[in-house]
C-alpha cells in the first residue's frame, strides 16, 4: 500500500487505494470469491488478487472503478438492510429473490443486475433518489 508523508505533515492516502481496499473488504464481508469479484467488476482474477495486497488500483473514470463504487454502495445497504449480520447477508445474496427474478449474487455480475439489485435495497431502506425530503 503506497502511502506517504510529506514533510511530517498529514498521510495521504489516494482515492484509488480507498476504493480498491474498500472493494475488497465488501467483497470480503459478502463472501465474494476473487472470482465472482472479478466478474462484477468487470476484471480478471488474478487483478483481484492483485488488487488485496493494493498491488494493483482501481483507476478512476474506469467501468470497473464505477461498477466497484456501486458494489461498495450494494454492500452498505445490504448491511443496513441486515442490521449488519454478515451470514444473513451473505445467505440473502446466494438465496433466490422472488421480487428481483433471481438470486442477486448471480444478478451483481452484469451492471444492469447490479443497478438492480442496489434499487432493490434502496427500495427495502426507504429510499427514493427522485423524492425531495420535506423540508
Amino acid at each position: 500500500m503506497e502511502i506517504s508523508a510529506k514533510d511530517d505533515g498529514p498521510l495521504v492516502i489516494s482515492e484509488a487505494q480507498v476504493v480498491t481496499g474498500a472493494t475488497v473488504a465488501a467483497a470480503d464481508r459478502l463472501g465474494l470469491a476473487a472470482g465472482d469479484l472479478a466478474s462484477v467488476i468487470g476484471v480478471c482474477e488474478d487483478t483481484v488478487l492483485r488488487m488485496g495486497r493494493l498491488e494493483h488500483l482501481l483507476r478512476k473514470g474506469t467501468p470497473p472503478f464505477e461498477k466497484a463504487l456501486l458494489l461498495i454502495r450494494l454492500f452498505r445497504a445490504l448491511d443496513a438492510v441486515t442490521h449488519a449480520d454478515a451470514t444473513s447477508a451473505r445467505e440473502w445474496l446466494r438465496n433466490t429473490n422472488l421480487a428481483l427474478g433471481g438470486i442477486p449474487a448471480e444478478k451483481i455480475a452484469t451492471r444492469d443486475g447490479l443497478l438492480d439489485v442496489l434499487a432493490y435495497l434502496d427500495e427495502c431502506l426507504g429510499r427514493d433518489r427522485g423524492a425531495v425530503a420535506a423540508p
